[in-house]
C-alpha cells in the first residue's frame, strides 16, 4: 500500500520548534560558527505563524528564550541570540532534551499547531544521566550527530523514542546547514497529523499474517483480526509504503471474494478526518496465477532486504566481526544486481548507500568513528521512511521530498554567503502553487484516493498466498 501526502499549501499549521544546541567545550571554534550559520538559516525560513525557542546545554541546560512568534523584530532578536553563543563545559544531553520537552509540553497555545525538536550534539554525554531513557511522548525529536566524536547510539535512541524522529549523521561539519534545512523542510510542510492505517481481514476469507511498516507502532484487535499502524505526521509528497501478507484459504471453484478492508484516519489543524474505506475484492481460482510482481512491490521488497542487511552488517561490526560485516554488504550489493529495474532511482540510491558504508568499514577504528553513525542513521531513515542526512547528502536522497530538494540548494547558497537574501517559506509555497495550481485543491483528495487505488494495485503480490 502506498500513502502519499498531498501538496503543501498556504493554510499549513503553525510550527512550534525548539532548537536544542550543544555548546560544550568541544564545540568551540569552527564548529560553533557552523551551528550559528545553520541556525540563522532556520530563523530566516520561519514565518509569522511559526514560533521558535532556543535551548543550549553544556554542564546544564538553559532556555535562552521561550517560544517566540517570528516577526521582523523577533527575528533580529533571535539572530543576535544565536550569534552570541559561546562554548564551554561538559555535555548534559539529558538536561537539554528535558528542557526542550518542557517548553513543548507547557504551551498554553497548542491547538492545531505542529511541533518539533531539533537536537544537535558533537560529543558523548558525560553529565546528567542517560538521555536515551528520557520519555518523549508524541513529540517528534530529530537528532543530529555533529562531527566524528558524537555518540550515535544515544542520539539514535532519542530519535527512536518518538514516533517520527530521525537521527542525522553530520560528520562533515560543513554540512550542518544542509542537514538542518532538510529537517526544517519537512516540519514546514506537514500536511496531516495523527495518521493511522487500519487493515481488516474478512472472516473465513483471509487472515493477516503480518504487516510490514518499519518501526511505526502497530496494534492488533484480536476480535476481528485487524491491525492498525500509527504513523503520526506526514510531510507534503512524503510516502509511506506498507506491505501486508495475507493467508487465503483454498477454494474449490472460481469466485470473487472480499479479503481486506482498508481505512485511513488523520487530523489537520486539530480536526479529524476519515477517508472513505476501501474493500479489496479478488478473483479466487483453484490454481495460483503465474503473475510477475509489480515493479513497485519488487523494489520495496528490495529496499526492505537491503535495510535488513545493513543492520545485520552493523551488528557484526559492533561485535568486531568486520570481515563478516563487509561480506554482508557485498552480498547486499550483489542482490541489487539481480533486480530487473536497475535504472530505478531507488535502486541507484541503495547502491550508493552500500558503497558509502563499505568505505567506512575499512578498519574497526574507521567503522567506530564513521561507519557506525552512518549505519544507525540509515536504520532510522529506512524504519521511518523519512529522510535523514548521512554521508554524501547530495547524492543519498532516500525519502527526500521536493521541498527538501529545494532547501538543499538554498542552504548551500546560504552557507556560501549568509548575507544574500533568502526566499521566505511563503515565497516557497507561492512558487510551488504557481508550478501546480491544482495541487492544494487536489492534495487532500489525492492523499486518500491515491492511497486506496495504489493499495489495490500493490497488494496483487499477496492474492495467491495460501492457495
Amino acid at each position: 500500500m502506498i500513502i502519499t501526502g498531498g501538496d503543501s499549501s498556504n493554510d499549513r499549521p503553525g510550527l512550534d520548534l525548539v532548537a536544542v544546541l550543544d555548546v560544550s567545550g568541544s564545540m568551540a571554534g569552527e564548529k560553533l560558527a557552523k551551528v550559528k550559520t545553520a541556525m540563522l538559516f532556520v530563523i530566516k525560513k520561519l514565518s509569522p505563524i511559526d514560533r521558535l525557542s532556543v535551548v543550549t546545554f553544556a554542564g546544564d541546560a538553559r532556555r535562552l528564550c521561550p517560544l517566540r512568534q517570528i516577526t521582523e523584530d523577533s527575528q533580529k532578536f533571535l539572530e543576535n541570540l544565536v550569534n552570541g553563543l559561546n562554548a564551554d563545559g561538559a555535555t548534559n544531553i539529558t538536561a537539554g532534551l528535558q528542557t526542550g520537552l518542557k517548553i513543548i509540553n507547557d504551551r498554553n497555545l497548542s491547538g492545531g499547531r505542529s511541533v518539533g525538536i531539533m537536537l544537535m550534539s558533537d560529543g558523548e554525554q558525560n553529565r546528567g544521566g542517560d538521555a536515551a531513557q528520557v520519555p518523549v511522548g508524541k513529540v517528534p525529536v530529530h537528532t543530529f550527530g555533529f562531527g566524528v566524536n558524537h555518540d550515535p547510539r544515544v542520539l539514535k535512541a532519542i530519535a527512536d523514542n518518538s514516533i517520527e524522529g530521525t537521527f542525522s549523521d553530520v560528520q562533515n561539519t560543513d554540512n550542518l546547514s544542509i542537514a538542518f534545512s532538510q529537517c526544517l523542510a519537512g516540519l514546514l510542510t506537514r500536511v496531516v497529523e495523527d495518521l493511522k492505517l487500519t487493515v481488516t481481514p474478512y472472516e473465513d476469507e483471509s487472515t493477516i499474517e503480518q504487516v510490514i511498516a518499519g518501526s511505526y507502532p502497530q496494534s492488533k484487535d484480536d476480535a476481528d483480526g485487524s491491525v492498525t499502524v500509527t504513523f503520526g505526521g506526514l510531510y507534503a509528497k512524503e510516502v509511506r509504503k506498507v506491505m501486508v501478507d495475507l493467508l487465503l484459504p483454498a477454494v474449490s471453484k472460481e469466485r470473487g471474494a472480499d479479503v481486506l478492508d482498508i481505512t485511513l484516519s488523520y487530523s489537520f489543524q486539530g480536526r479529524p478526518f476519515y477517508a472513505p474505506p476501501v474493500t479489496l475484492n479478488v478473483s479466487r481460482t483453484r490454481a495460483s496465477a503465474d503473475e510477475r510482481e509489480r515493479p513497485e512491490v519488487r523494489n520495496e521488497e528490495t529496499r526492505l532486504l537491503t535495510a535488513k542487511m545493513i543492520k545485520e552488517a552493523r551488528v557484526m561490526a559492533d561485535g568486531n566481526k568486520l570481515d563478516d560485516a563487509r561480506d554482508k554488504l557485498v552480498e547486499a550489493q550483489n542482490s541489487l544486481e539481480d533486480v530487473d529495474d536497475e535504472s530505478s532511482p531507488l535502486i541507484e540510491m541503495l547502491r550508493s548507500e552500500l558503497q558509502q558504508l563499505l568505505k567506512l568499514m575499512k578498519s574497526q577504528e574507521i567503522y567506530e568513528k564513521q561507519g557506525r553513525p552512518f549505519a544507525l542513521s540509515s536504520e532510522t531513515s529506512h524504519n521511518r521512511q523519512r529522510f535523514a542526512a548521512r554521508g554524501d547528502i547530495e547524492s543519498l536522497r532516500l525519502f527526500a521530498t521536493p521541498r527538501m530538494d529545494k532547501y538543499l540548494e538554498q542552504a548551500k547558497s546560504f552557507d556560501e554567503d549568509p548575507s544574500k537574501p533568502l526566499p521566505s517559506v511563503d515565497e516557497d509555497v507561492k512558487e510551488e502553487i504557481a508550478a501546480n495550481p491544482l495541487g492544494p485543491i487536489a492534495g487532500a483528495l489525492s492523499f486518500y484516493i491515491q492511497s486506496a487505488i495504489q493499495s489495490l494495485q500493490a497488494i496483487e503480490k499477496i492474492i495467491n498466498r495460501g492457495l
